[in-house]
C-alpha cells in the first residue's frame, strides 16, 4: 500500500522521494472528529477487482457517537459504544486523507499490530495524502 501525492492529485512515480511502500493485505484507518472530538475507524482490505486489479476495499466501519455531519447510515448496530456498519459506498480509487497541522493525524492500523499515527510512515506536508492499493510500488 504506497501513500504520496504531487499537486495533481495523480499517483506518483515510484522513484518520486514520497511514495512509501507498506506491505498490507489489511489495516484500520483510525482518527477523531476534528469539532466533535469522536474517534472513527475503517477496516479496509486489498483484493482484487474483476480485472485482476488491486483495490482497497471498505469492510466495516465504526464511529463512538453521533453529532454534526456524523450520523451513522440507519443500518448501523450499537455494540460496546460503537455503531458499527458495512459501508455501501467503496473507495474509487485512491484515499485522500486530509491531514492538517491543526487536528491530529490519521492512525494506520496493520492487521494484527498497534495503531500508530501516519506520521510513523509519510510524514505530513499539511495537505493531502493518497493511500491506494497496489502490487508493487509504481503499479497501482
Amino acid at each position: 500500500m504506497p501513500s504520496g501525492a504531487d499537486a495533481s492529485g495523480a499517483l506518483p512515480a515510484a522513484r518520486d522521494a514520497r511514495v512509501r511502500f507498506e506491505p498490507l493485505a489489511r489495516f484500520t484507518l483510525a482518527w477523531t472528529h476534528s469539532i466533535e472530538k469522536t474517534r472513527w475507524e475503517e477496516d479496509y482490505r486489498v483484493q482484487r477487482d474483476a480485472a485482476g486489479q488491486p483495490r482497497l476495499r471498505l469492510t466495516r466501519a465504526r464511529i463512538q457517537g453521533t453529532g454534526a455531519g456524523m450520523e451513522p447510515p440507519p443500518d448501523a448496530v450499537r455494540r460496546g459504544g460503537w455503531y458499527e456498519y458495512v459501508p455501501a459506498n467503496q473507495p474509487q480509487g485512491a484515499l485522500r486523507l486530509t491531514r492538517s497541522p491543526y487536528t491530529a493525524d490519521f492512525e494506520l492500523c496493520p492487521a494484527g499490530r498497534p495503531c500508530r499515527p501516519m506520521g510513523t510512515w509519510l510524514p505530513s506536508d499539511g495537505d493531502i495524502t493518497l493511500l491506494w492499493a497496489c502490487d508493487r510500488v509504481g503499479n497501482p
